[in-house]
């Protein structure tokens, strides 16, 4: 491993960052409730969304825009669908809840349905929709998030990378999981090259002046992110439409804000005044799969699925395709065992939050 990464075990970062939360005032279930998200993230090989993610998650809570001690509540419901408030709560909680509500209106209407408004940033989208695969469920999770990405034709932020995540069941193999952000790449990935100060790749950013750019700090200088396909000639306008049903789902229905007005992740941008709603917004489903037809048959054919994907003709005898979820998996099984890797641009994070919290730490 190289000199610039440290290795820590998930039990010891989980521990740190329970010890964390339970500093700015969340109680032990929802420490330990916002901790399995985080290293279920790093578990998972999504670095972005991980502890990397903590003290920005502090500087919110130190600006007033999270509230440690939430009360989470239903404000309108059906047998299979509600809309939750979510009281400026850590969305690393309130998203888990709502999921919970999902699969137990799942349970009794085969479907179930949830929009969340008055939340906050939730982590990974596969953390909740995989809760549902325990009850042969297909779980569902969507959520907006600040504005960085700019529609098609646009210099202008107006949508957030806005990921969609499908948790699909199935028998011997792994569950496919399809986590995307609908932008061309998620934000915390060019945070990651931002940190190692590399570029990224052509048609990820463009300037302020809409021009493409390979500098990683594009965003810091008044460019936007793109939307999934680029640019229009490589179908930017199907990651535009995505996105703005991701932010209509989550944000419009729900009653959180949406598009430009979302609030940002980052601390020092202050929230624009006149906002059209509260916080930013999930959508998270479950479906079960005898709703549609018998599990084992279903399992069986999704393992047939599977392996005929798996053995597509490659293009090279040495590339694979990859199933989704497929490599995620396979680091939950490493870094299970193995420890997870941070870089010491992210120890060195953590460790001023314990010198600022007076906690111990691993580091």
């Amino acid at each position: 491993m190289n000199s610039s990464y440290q290795t820590i075990t998930a039990n010891d970062l989980r521990q740190f960052a329970i010890s964390v939360f339970k500093s700015i005032g969340c109680n032990d279930v929802d420490s330990e409730l916002a901790s399995d998200v985080l290293l279920k993230a790093d578990l998972r090989g999504i670095d972005s969304h991980g502890v990397a993610r903590l003290s920005g998650y502090i500087r919110l809570w130190e600006k007033g825009r999270i509230n440690p001690k939430p009360n989470v509540k239903i404000i309108r419901q059906t047998a299979s669908t509600a809309t939750i408030d979510g009281d400026a709560g850590l969305g690393l909680v309130v998203a888990p809840r709502a999921m919970d509500l999902a699969i137990e209106k799942g349970k009794n209407c085969g479907t179930g349905w949830v929009a969340v408004g008055n939340s906050n940033h939730f982590g990974i989208a596969a953390y909740h929709a995989m809760k549902a695969l325990e009850f042969d469920m297909i779980g569902y999770a969507l959520t907006n998030a600040s504005p960085l990405v700019a529609p098609t034709f646009s210099k202008e932020r107006m949508l957030g990378t806005n990921p969609i995540c499908y948790a699909i069941p199935a028998g011997k193999y792994e569950p496919v999981v399809i986590d995307m952000a609908t932008s061309s790449a998620a934000n915390g990935k060019l945070e990651i090259a931002q940190r190692k100060n590399k570029p990224v790749p052509e048609g990820w950013i463009q300037t302020k002046e809409g021009e493409i750019t390979t500098d990683a700090n594009g965003l810091k200088l008044g460019g936007a992110l793109l939307p999934l396909g680029s640019d229009k000639d490589r179908g930017s306008h199907k990651g535009y439409g995505l996105g703005a049903m991701v932010d209509i789902f989550s944000g419009v229905l729900s009653g959180a804000n949406f598009g430009p007005w979302v609030p940002p992740f980052v601390s020092f941008l202050d929230v624009q005044p006149n906002l059209p709603g509260k916080g930013l917004g999930h959508f998270l489903g479950a479906m079960q799969v005898d709703g549609f037809s018998d599990v084992e048959v279903f399992k069986n054919n999704m393992d047939l699925w599977i392996e005929r994907f798996k053995n597509a003709e490659p293009i090279e005898a040495s590339q694979k395709v990859i199933i989704p979820g497929e490599p995620e998996a396979q680091f939950m099984k490493t870094r299970s065992n193995e420890g997870i890797p941070l870089i010491d641009a992210v120890v060195q994070d953590l460790k001023q939050l314990a010198l600022n919290f007076k906690l111990e730490h691993p580091f």
